[in-house]
């Protein structure tokens, strides 16, 4: 074989490995893309769960604070706890 023949075989070959790595590359940005924007978002579901806790605490809090019945309180922060995950229960199947 020539030494031009040679040379030529090999810009084939490294350009098709060169294209198909350029490939994977690229469907492994998508996929990252996609993990990345659902991480993204259970991250705002978690912040919005966060918030409306700590405003149930507060309330809570107050409600002690001005003497109220302290084991109603109590019952109260956990009643309104279960009623928002089974609110996030009953989204979830509807999203299925």
């Amino acid at each position: 074989m020539d030494e031009f023949f040679k040379m030529d075989v090999f810009f084939v070959v490294a350009t098709a490995a060169t294209a198909v790595v350029a490939i994977c590359v690229c469907i492994m940005l998508a996929y990252a893309t996609k993990f990345l924007r659902t991480l993204d978002r259970i991250a705002q579901e978690v912040e919005e769960e966060a918030q409306e806790i700590r405003e149930d605490l507060d309330e809570m809090r107050e409600e002690i604070r001005d003497g109220k019945n302290r084991f109603l309180s109590l019952f109260s922060f956990f009643g309104k706890g279960a009623k928002r995950a089974a609110k996030h229960t009953k989204r979830r199947k509807t999203r299925s």
